[in-house]
């Protein structure tokens, strides 16, 4: 199993659609790239993201980075949908080199590459959110989510 952090927007859409993606076996959504331990203290510098665990057989670096370019606007600098502010700004981050490099890879590739602003960074810090905010969207399908419903229902079964 390998694990990533994607970061998208507000948590509880990117949660939702990720769930669903075939070969992710496990999500939590957090704040990454922080520099406290706890969801009480105010705004440090974290991107809302969400963990991705997933089985490295099924789905590759290159296609999470697919799955992620679906849901956000690549070129918006703190802002998805209605959300606005650092911690609304899109990236992946990684305890692994090797998946910093296919995704920098990813978007290098990319004929549009140069005006694209997610990040690519190691990741430093993870601080799970509180469980109101875990599987929102399940337990609220109403509350607000920059990500278009039938986009959100891609990969639901």
């Amino acid at each position: 199993m390998q694990e990533v952090f994607l970061a998208g927007g507000c948590v509880w859409g990117v949660q939702e659609y990720c769930r669903h993606i075939p070969g992710v076996i496990h999500t939590r959504a957090g704040r990454a790239n922080g520099k406290s331990h706890s969801t009480t203290e105010p705004y440090d510098g974290y991107a809302e993201s969400v963990r991705i665990q997933f089985d490295e057989t099924l789905l590759t670096i290159h296609e999470l980075m697919t799955e992620l370019f679906d849901i956000i606007d690549p070129y918006s600098v703190n802002r998805q949908g209605d959300d606005t502010g650092k911690k609304y700004r899109t990236g992946i981050y990684s305890q692994h080199s090797e998946h910093l490099t296919l995704a920098r890879a990813f978007i290098n590739s990319r004929t549009d590459s140069q005006r694209i602003v997610v990040e690519v960074l190691p990741l430093s810090n993870f601080v799970e959110s509180d469980l109101e905010h875990q599987d929102r969207l399940q337990r609220c399908p109403d509350d607000y989510c920059h990500i278009d419903e039938q986009l959100l229902n891609k990969h639901k079964r």
